[in-house]
């Protein structure tokens, strides 16, 4: 079975390299509240700039807790995620879908196209996965780009 990968694109103000920078290092700015799978509440979340760089939150108690890691570090115009968050909301190191972003300049705007894929890998629980996340993505990328618009978010 084949899942359609989930598909989005956003504007966001600045350039490229601005908005590769919000997403990939400030990800605790405008990473919805309660959107989180520690046991505690989430303070920060964190990429590591670099492939095989871990994606993770870190909790008000310094608690990390993985999500996932970097397989593409191509800034300011290309990151792929490895997703290792599996259909029962656990970090599951032998677990990947794939999430990509693009960054294209667009005028005083930067286009951010967005691709989660794989998604047939949650097994037989991967349709309800896939509308589970594809509900979720647009109101975390549509935060993303309203966060851009703030002057203190650079």
């Amino acid at each position: 079975m084949t899942i359609a990968p989930i598909r989005q694109a956003v504007s966001v103000k600045g350039s490229p390299e601005r908005a590769f920078r919000l997403f990939s290092e400030k990800m605790h700015g405008w990473w919805p509240e309660g959107k989180t799978i520690g046991p505690q509440p989430r303070a920060a979340v964190m990429i590591e700039p670099h492939v095989d760089g871990r994606w993770y939150e870190v909790s008000e108690s310094g608690v990390e807790t993985m999500w996932g890691k970097v397989l593409v570090w191509s800034p300011p115009h290309r990151l792929v995620l490895a997703w290792q968050i599996d259909a029962s909301w656990q970090f599951n190191s032998e677990f990947v879908t794939e999430v990509e972003l693009r960054f294209t300049p667009q005028g005083t705007h930067t286009r951010v196209e967005f691709e989660h894929r794989d998604l047939e890998r949650f097994g037989p629980s991967a349709e309800q996965h896939a509308a589970i996340l594809g509900s979720g993505w647009p109101t975390i990328l549509r935060l993303f780009a309203e966060h851009s618009e703030m002057e203190d978010a650079e």
